[in-house]
């Protein structure tokens, strides 16, 4: 029993990372909206839009990766929350890196369901993902 007790010592941590982690996921899809010239949640709910789902499912699966990499490496919640913006920042300046440099009509194409687009975009905002995630190992 003790060792049970032990076990479940840092469910409270659990809670209060998962929570506020949930929360960032929220807010990231809201900034990402603001960043991106096309509407996401319109075009894969309405419009079953292929490259949109495939290129925003990349964006969330790459600032989770990043927000792993907070919480994994972070001191505190306030230090948690300070590197989950820090996430948010570089996920959305991952998508204008690649819309106003490599792909410039990235939001004409994922608008016009060119799945390529959405794939690179989704690659992008993985890999992105990954070095940020990686770089908050400080």
């Amino acid at each position: 029993m003790d060792s049970i007790m032990a076990s479940l010592a840092g469910l409270d941590n659990f809670a209060l990372y998962f929570v506020i982690s949930i929360v960032f996921l929220f807010i990231f899809k809201f900034v990402y909206a603001l960043v991106t010239p096309h509407d996401e949640w319109k075009l894969v709910k309405e419009e079953k839009n292929v490259a949109a789902a495939v290129g925003f499912g990349g964006a969330i699966i790459g600032f989770a990766l990043a927000l792993s990499g907070a919480a994994a490496n972070s001191l505190s919640v306030i230090d948690f929350a300070i590197w989950g913006i820090v996430a948010i920042i570089a996920q959305s300046l991952a998508f204008a890196l690649l819309r106003f440099t490599f792909m410039p009509r990235i939001a004409e194409r994922i608008t016009n369901n060119e799945v390529s687009a959405g794939a690179i975009l989704a690659a992008m905002s993985v890999a992105v993902g990954l070095l940020n995630a990686a770089c908050m190992t400080y």
